[in-house]
This record gives structure tokens, sequence and C-alpha cells, in this order.
């Protein structure tokens, strides 16, 4: 052992001196090399990160810091189609199966094997042994999706009356999504893990009649709630399941889609001739999980969605019937219905997994088997940060235990890397020897990732660019404007900033005065966000209440006030810097920005998930925390506990001790002191849809983690 640690230092001499003569010997070439990659379609080089910091995405009027800002190839008009003539749903896949008929279009893995798997805990997960995907042609999407809507229309629903789909992500629920497009039904979307009250609200408002759903949603959520809901009478299952369906309401049709489809293909049926929706049509009505209260339902017309493709599109480059994305999160939620949508309209083919399934340590894969990426090898990928920070802490954590040689070496290689990107240079040997491993977890492939929902951290955006070895486009956007707003060119590898505006859209700052927020503000305007432009949605469904965050400028334009706190940089680049509702006056008159204490403290290892909470009454911030089980276990170890990791959460002396550890990052990252959490409460489950503590794009919902930590809320304010 003593002998390979002396050999250490000889091999990172030997690691320092390959890279040298590698850098000197590839120094002109990778010059020449990354100076033409690094052109864009009007021959412009982009150079060092600062040069591209520095070019103009997006501008204002002289003389107006609050705006409108307008990305710089969208100055003269906001841009609303993606091809002539295309401005409907219908019509834009119409387009894309006219084109690549043949070609992949969906595609799901055959389960080859399932079996439960008993934890050393006594917990029993099931795991499955998945096989290869197997794929439907946009031709056989397009008859399957025209029979399905046929079908439809045979079991009684009607043109502009309101269908749902309570489904998880999968093929059938964009088969169903195209049915209901093509005959203008617009598509009320409600998220999987809705609770059962939230789910009768949405059906009820909406008046459904008919509803799309899987065999196990049916019977463990919607069976449970059908008294609830007077108006439903036809239920369509969409994945293989029974024949007959016993227990149920008399007034109330259970179908398998596979019969709805084969009824709409008998020739009366198929012959009936549909009418057509218009641009200004409802598509969908989707109901947000929302972090507070009951679920809204915003009403989006074919032409907002349109206008919001064409606004992403533009952001990614070379977009074409080559790519391959891998559809995982809910498609109940704008950015993965969108980024769907999106790579419709391209020919691209679209892979289906779950997060339970999606890489080779899945808690789904049986140890040995591929998971999603390792077999479906995508080049497109979208993520919410919450999954981009467990990859981040997954790796290092693996880091940890390498090594110290191997350590030493990845972080050379890291550090390497780093510098030459900020010169704007690629690191071929780097990426071959040191990060190919890494780059494996999601397949290999990937050229783009899309980061939305919530602010990526700084730490995670850098280390995916670096070890997945590809551009992550961080957006920013909401379902009131068809999750368009913004997105960062993936040419730049500046952090903590979401880009400019899209071409389909332009931006305002109000200011906020109560927050101390004023778009004439130095160095840069601030205040809180308003978007305008043809991606702003028509309003929420039966909730003219709510309608005021919503209204229409001299030019009959539309506009939404998001309520999120902005900043534009020099070079037309948008900051995310607050939130109106996550700001909290404590009793001593200081303001304190939860969401902002909690983006820094979840930079700490020890936090998985951090939910911050005052009260206006009191003089100091407290926290829940769901610690990382191995550093927690770790933290504990070095002071000598013992115990399980509920044990250590319930333990007096380890909340005293992680609460050290976060004061310390928090100092660090430069809090104020009065932000910072003086009590904390350790939680030793995670916060998943499933617990109802986080919606379904894991923001965190406030008003449930008041009402679960009560008890604890009390305990840390001594009472009251």
């Amino acid at each position: 052992m003593k002998q390979k640690e002396d050999l250490s230092p000889v091999l990172l001499l030997l690691f320092h001196l390959m890279v040298c003569i590698y850098s000197f010997l590839a120094f002109l070439p990778s010059v020449f090399l990354s100076w033409v990659s690094r052109l864009d379609g009007d021959g412009i080089c982009y150079g060092s990160e600062e040069d591209r910091a520095e070019r103009m995405k997006a501008c204002s009027e002289p003389g107006h810091p609050e705006g409108p800002y307008r990305a710089v190839r969208a100055t003269k008009r906001l841009e609303s189609t993606l091809h002539p003539g295309v401005h409907t749903l219908d019509k834009m896949f119409e387009n894309a199966a006219r084109r690549f008929p043949r070609r992949h279009c969906l595609g799901t893995r055959e389960v080859i094997s399932e079996e439960d798997e008993r934890q050393g805990n006594g917990k029993v997960f099931k795991k499955v042994v998945l096989g290869e995907y197997r794929w439907l042609s946009y031709q056989d999407v397009l008859t399957a999706a025209s029979q399905l809507g046929s079908g439809l229309a045979s079991l009684g629903q009607r043109q502009k009356n309101n269908i749902a789909v309570f489904c998880e992500t999968r093929a059938e629920w964009i088969i169903a999504a195209q049915a209901c497009f093509m005959h203008n039904f617009p598509l009320v979307t409600l998220y999987s893990t809705l609770g059962g009250p939230a789910i009768a609200h949405g059906l009820n408002e909406t008046q459904v009649t008919h509803i799309f759903t899987s065999r196990e949603l049916l019977e463990t959520r919607l069976k449970a709630i059908l008294i609830e809901v007077p108006r439903l009478q036809h239920i369509i299952v969409v994945d293989d399941s029974p024949a007959s369906w016993p227990g149920y309401p008399r007034d109330i049709s259970v179908h398998n889609m596979a019969e709805v489809q084969e009824l709409g293909a008998r020739p009366e049926n198929a012959s009936r001739e549909r009418k057509p929706p218009l641009p200004s049509d409802i598509a969908v009505i989707m109901y947000t999980s929302g972090s507070t209260g009951i679920p809204k339902g915003v009403m989006i017309s074919h032409s907002n969605i349109i206008a919001g493709l064409t606004g992403m599109a533009e952001r990614i480059p070379n977009l074409n019937e080559e790519d391959t994305y891998i559809g995982y999160l809910p498609l109940a939620h704008v950015l993965e219905l969108s980024a769907e949508l999106v790579c419709l309209a391209h020919g691209c083919r679209i892979g289906y997994s779950s997060p339970q399934t999606l890489a080779d340590q899945s808690t789904k894969i049986k140890k040995g088997s591929k998971g999603d990426t390792s077999v479906l090898q995508p080049t497109l990928m979208a993520a919410v940060p919450e999954i981009m920070d467990r990859i981040y802490k997954n790796v290092m954590a693996k880091v940890e235990e390498m090594s110290c040689l191997q350590r030493t070496l990845f972080i050379l290689a890291y550090n390497y890397k780093l510098e030459q990107l900020s010169k704007g240079y690629s690191t071929p040997l780097c990426d071959k020897l040191v990060f190919r491993k890494v780059r494996s977890l999601l397949g290999g492939r990937t050229r783009v990732l899309l980061s939305g929902g919530a602010p990526l951290s700084a730490i995670t955006q850098r280390f995916m660019n670096v070890c997945f070895c590809c551009p992550v486009g961080q957006g920013y956007g909401l379902t009131e404007t068809c999750g368009a707003g913004t997105i960062s060119e993936l040419w730049d590898y500046s952090t903590g900033r979401v880009g400019g505006p899209l071409v389909c859209c332009e931006m305002k700052l109000k200011d906020w005065v109560e927050g101390g927020y004023r778009s004439t503000d130095k160095p840069n305007p601030r205040g809180e966000i308003l978007v305008g432009g043809p991606n702003v949605t028509m309003g929420y469904y039966k909730n003219g209440s709510k309608n005021e965050d919503f209204f229409v400028d001299q030019n009959g334009q539309r506009w939404f006030c998001t309520g999120d706190i902005g900043e534009f940089q020099k070079d037309g680049c948008l900051k995310i810097i607050d939130r109106k509702k996550d700001l909290v006056k404590l009793q001593a008159g200081e303001y304190v920005s939860l969401g902002k204490v909690e983006a820094m403290l979840k930079n700490c290892p020890l936090v998985d998930n951090i939910c911050a909470y005052a009260n206006s009454d009191e003089t100091y911030v407290i926290g829940f925390v769901v610690p990382n089980q191995k550093h927690l276990l770790a933290l504990a170890d070095q002071y000598g506990i013992r115990g399980s990791c509920e044990d250590l959460c319930n333990s007096k002396a380890v909340e005293e001790l992680v609460l050290k550890t976060l004061t310390e990052a928090a100092l660090e990252a430069q809090l104020e002191r009065f932000e910072i959490p003086r009590k904390i409460c350790l939680s030793p489950e995670p916060w998943t849809p499933e617990t109802g503590l986080v919606t379904d794009a894991f923001k965190l919902k406030r008003k449930e983690l008041k009402t679960h930590y009560q008890v604890d809320i009390e305990r840390m304010y001594g009472g009251k």
C-alpha cells in the first residue's frame, strides 16, 4: 500500500506532463477547429467566456431600462409560427407525418420480467428487467390518433367539450392528445400525483364526461372519487387491461383504448366529417399542481402553444429527425409537453422512461440490467434542477470514494477543462479519458440538456457542462406563458442566468417598491418580470378573480405578471433574483427571501432538500431539512454518534451538528445573519410528489409543508 502511495506523485507528474505535451501538440489544430466550431450561422466567432457574455442576446430601447426587452433576432417583430401555414397542433403533426412517415416516432421498452426485492430494512421494492424499445412510426401515430378521435366521437364526445387525461408519461398520452387536437376536444391535463379532492375539483370544474387514465391510477386514485364526479360517463384505460370491469357504477362505462380505436376505424365512424380547430380554439386546459391552494386550470390555445414552440426551437441548434429525446417528466407539466411537441414538429423520435427506470442505478432497475438512457442513448433531454442536483451529488459521492490518486486526477481534469471552456476551447482528450464514464450515465450521446422549472445552481450547471460534455440551456417560463420565456444560448456558458427572451415574446420590469426593486436600480435594472407576446395564454378557466395577473396593452398584446423578480444584465440576459410570494418581513422589519435562502443552502452537500420558513411575528428564520443520508451518517460517525438515519434525524445532538454546518455554509454564501435559519428540523423521509409536499416539478408546496410540520414550527418558535 505504501509503495502505491509513493508512486502517486510520480503518476500525477506524468499526468501533468501528458496534458502539457498534448496541449502543445494540439494547440494550433484545436485553435483552428475550435474557431470553426464556434462560428454561428452568421459567421461570428464567440471566443472566450468573457466574449460570449458580452455579446448582446437581447436589448431594450435606449433610455428605457424597464423594457420591453426583445431577443436581438426579434427586434422588429415577434415570431409565432414554426412552419408556414401551420397554425394549429393537428396541422403541425400532420405536417411532420407527411415529411417523416416511416421514421420512428414514439418508443416504449418491453417489460421482460418483474420481481419484488426485499431490502435490509424490510421494505420491498419492485424491480424490473426491460428489453429493447418498440417503436411506432409517425404514420402509425397519426393513424392511431385519427381512429381514437373518431372512436371518442362515437362514444358521444363532442367538439369543444372538454376531455381529461389523468395518466403517467407514456406514448398513449401523446396519442390521446393528438386525437383531441385533431377533433377539437379541449384536453384537460391533471397530474398523476394529485390527491382526490384536487382531481374531483378539476373534473367537475371542466364538466368532463370522458377521461383517459391508466389501470393503476384508475384502481388507486380515480375509483375512490367517482361518486364525487357525477358527470363522468366514459373511462378509457390506456394500457392492457381486462375485457370487463366489475364493481363500477352502472352509469360509467370503462373501455380499453384499443377498443375505442377499433370503434373509430369502422367505416361508418372513420368517414364521419370532422371540423378542425381554429388557432384561437382552446387546445389544453392545464391544471397546475400549484405550490399553494386549489389547482388552477390555465387555458392554452393552439396559437399560444405554436408560438411557444417557435421560441424554444430557435434556441436548440440543428434540431432535426436524427435527434432522440427521452421523455420521463410529467406530460401534465408544460415543460415536458412543450419539449415533446417541439421534437415531434421536427421529426425527432421520443423514447419513454420514468424517474425510476432512467439510469442503470435507478430504483426499479434490477442490478445488472440496463436503464433507459443506456439503451436509448438520447441526444436531447429535459430535466428539473432537483434531478440535476441529484445526479451531481451522486457523482461527487462516487468521486469521494475513489482512491487518492483517482480523485486527484479527476479534480485536475475537471479544473483543466473548466479553464479551457472559459477560453472557448474543447478538451477531447479529457472527455475521452476522464469524463466518458460520467457521460455514459445519460447514454453517452447527449448534446443538449434543457433545465427548467426552477433556478439551477451555478455549481450543478458547471458540473453538467464539464462532466457530461454538453451545454446546459437554462430556461425560464410558466404554464401561463406556455413554458416559454427565456432559454440561454447554448454557446453562453455563464451561470446563474436564464438567458434572453425567446423570439416569441418580450419582457418588461415593473417596479416593486415594497421589496426595494426598481428599474432605475444600478448597475442593473430590477423589478417584477412581465411577459408579453402570442405565447401568453388565455387566462384561468372559470376563475375570474385570478385573471388580474393578465392584461392587454394598447396594442392588443397580452401580458402576464409573473410574481418573479428579475434583473436584466448588460448583455440582455435575465437573472431571477427573488419572488414576491417568497418574501417575508420579520418582526424587526428585515425582509427575508425564503427562495434565496433555500437556493444558497441546497449547495451544501449535507442537504438533499430544504424549506426555509419565517413567521412575521418572530425575529428569526427556521428550516426543515431533508439531509443527504450518506453525509449525515458520516457527520454523526465523526462525533461517535450511532444509529439509523431516522434515529439520527430525531437526535438533538445531530440536529445541532447539522445546524452548525448549515450556518457555516450560509456565511460562506454571504447570507445576512437574519437570513440564516436559527433552528431546524430534520426529516428522514424525502419529499416527493407522492408525499404531497412538492409539486411534480419538485417545487416546494409551502402550505402543505407548514401543515405537515406545524408541531415542529411551534417547537422551534417556543410554543407560539
